[in-house]
């Protein structure tokens, strides 16, 4: 399964191919992604990022549905029992 995470596009690094990045911040962290999908993205926008590069913008309620349900998943993980080594499915 493939995960695409939403970012927003603060800052362009290079726009020279074949090296065009821009800095994408994803819930306050800030990663450098190859931008060649989206040469055209503005400061400001929304894409998605699967494995370092953006593949297609977002737009910005979408992005917060999907961060929304990521935080969900990740509370309910925390939330969960860990497992245990006389569970009978570890045997």
């Amino acid at each position: 399964m493939c995960l695409a995470v939403p970012g927003k596009v603060v800052e362009w690094c290079d726009r020279a191919s074949p090296f065009i990045s821009a800095l994408v911040e994803f819930g306050g962290i800030q990663r450098k992604v190859n931008m060649a999908c989206l040469t055209d993205a503005a400061l400001g926008d929304y894409v998605l990022v699967h494995a370092g590069i953006a593949i297609s913008r977002i737009d910005p309620e979408e992005a917060a549905k999907i961060w929304a349900t990521l935080e969900e998943i990740d509370l309910a993980e925390l939330q969960t029992e860990p497992l245990q080594a006389n569970d009978s499915y570890l045997k």
